[in-house]
């Protein structure tokens, strides 16, 4: 198993970044290099916190082991800095999720077609998520525990991310922005969007 090696990010080029209406595929990928998640949404734009993709109900998303049709529809928020995206769904969506952050690093754009658009992200595990039953908690820090031995992440990305994810908490719990109920302007655009 090779783990990524932390790198310099280089500056994304203007051409690969999306523009409204752009096929967006998130590619996640966990920190060894393997195939995680990939969902394909619609680049609604941007604002002073980052870039906004409307995923919608009935699309098809997959991982290794995992292909399902979405029940709700979802707004995703990829931020222009920080170590985390962030997922809002709607009242409809199955478990009553309202929002999923997932902690992350080395967010990249790459443009594969005049219209298609990939997003290439490291999930690293730490989950902060919020629904209308349980309320606001982190999840998989056991998974974060198992990783960081079994794929040897370094201890100053370990405090970077926990630091990150503790600072997400107090975000969401103060209702602070982005997570301020702005989202539901981009849920309105992406539904009545092309």
């Amino acid at each position: 198993m090779t783990a990524v090696k932390e790198a310099a990010v280089p500056q994304q080029q203007e051409t690969d970044l999306p523009r409204p209406g752009d096929l967006v595929v998130a590619r996640n990928r966990k920190y060894d290099g393997t195939s995680h998640w990939v969902v394909p949404g619609r680049y609604l734009g941007v604002d002073e916190f980052g870039h906004w993709i409307f995923q919608g109900t009935h699309e098809f998303i997959s991982r290794p082991g995992a292909a399902l049709y979405t029940e709700s529809d979802a707004v995703l928020l990829i931020p222009f800095t920080g170590d985390w995206v962030a997922t809002f769904y709607d009242e409809a969506h199955p478990e009553k999720v309202e929002l999923y952050i997932d902690l992350a690093m080395d967010l990249r754009w790459r443009r594969i077609r005049p219209e298609v658009v990939e997003f290439h992200m490291i999930d690293m595990d730490l989950d902060v998520v919020r629904t209308a039953t349980r309320g606001l908690y982190v999840d998989d820090e056991d998974e974060f525990a198992q990783h960081r031995i079994e794929l040897a992440y370094p201890d100053e990305l370990c405090t970077r991310m926990e630091s990150a994810c503790a600072e997400l908490v107090k975000a969401v719990a103060g209702a602070n922005a982005p997570f301020d109920g702005r989202d539901a302007a981009w849920f309105a655009l992406g539904r009545t969007s092309p």
